[in-house]
């Protein structure tokens, strides 16, 4: 029992003596390249705004100078990282086989997270959409509100935000309506209505509403002849972020155009003929 006690004992004291001779030997070294670290996270940081300055002032997309930002940032971190290593004694060569040795079983395990980056990477440089832009794709739609490398995020009207994978959107059918979207809208008129003059008078209307796009021209005409009412589409450019809001209104803004000048909008009519044998 006191044998093992002192095998305990005397490891702990190797183990003590380890850790001390290598805080005496490596002392400085630790705490210049702590010292390099946190300096060069503050010159990444600022190299990064930098960046992105240029990048603003050049004109060039959001997307693309946040990218071009974060990736000047990652160049510098990785070379203080480097310094950081070698400062302490460590080889840097070995470690990148490792890595690259790592990453080539990681790469086989994570190949839906490395399609995200590498579909997120062909949007940044091809930019089919950006951010402000309202977009539809799988059946989900809203505007950008960041394009990230492995997933993009939308926002809805109702200020939900959709998160999408990126491997979802490239190669897939994207529907990009940028700032303004064609809103399409029908209302049914009695066939004893003067056709031209309620064109006339919603076309006026559309014209002035304010949700209605004024430097695209409304358009009002006859759709089709149905069963029990001549159908008038209105075709008016809105904002992509208020669709729903300005359907709302621009309906409500129809009927009392109508109801204002005594247009009627018929209920559907069936006749039936009874014959007496």
């Amino acid at each position: 029992m006191q044998q093992n006690i002192d095998q305990e004992l005397a490891q702990l004291q190797a183990v003590y003596d380890t850790v001390i001779n290598f805080f005496v030997n490596y002392s400085f070294q630790l705490l210049g390249a702590l010292i390099v670290l946190l300096i060069g996270l503050l010159i990444a940081n600022r190299v990064a705004k930098v960046v992105l300055r240029i990048c603003e002032n050049k004109n060039i997309d959001v997307t693309l100078s946040r990218f071009i930002s974060n990736l000047a940032k990652i160049l510098v971190v990785i070379m203080v990282v480097i310094i950081c290593l070698n400062k302490i004694g460590i080889s840097v060569a070995p470690f990148l086989a490792a890595v690259g040795a790592i990453s080539l079983g990681a790469g086989l395990a994570v190949q839906g997270l490395l399609s995200n980056y590498s579909a997120g990477l062909n949007i940044i440089l091809t930019r089919p959409f950006v951010v402000g832009d309202t977009i539809k794709v799988q059946g989900e739609s809203g505007q950008v509100k960041d394009i990230l490398l492995a997933h993009t995020i939308l926002v809805t009207e109702d200020g939900v935000e959709i998160t999408i994978p990126n491997k979802h959107i490239v190669g897939e059918i994207l529907h990009n309506s940028k700032a303004l979207t064609l809103l399409e809208l029908s209302v049914g008129i009695a066939y004893g209505s003067d056709l031209n003059r309620v064109c006339d008078i919603l076309e006026a209307v559309m014209a002035k509403h304010p949700l209605v796009e004024q430097h695209k021209k409304p358009l009002v005409g006859i759709a089709e002849f149905g069963d029990s009412s001549v159908n008038l589409e209105i075709r008016v450019w809105v904002a992509s972020n208020q669709i729903n809001a300005a359907r709302f209104a621009i309906n409500q803004t129809i009927w009392d155009t109508l109801k204002q000048h005594q247009v009627e909008i018929p209920f559907p009519q069936r006749e039936v003929r009874l014959i007496n044998n």
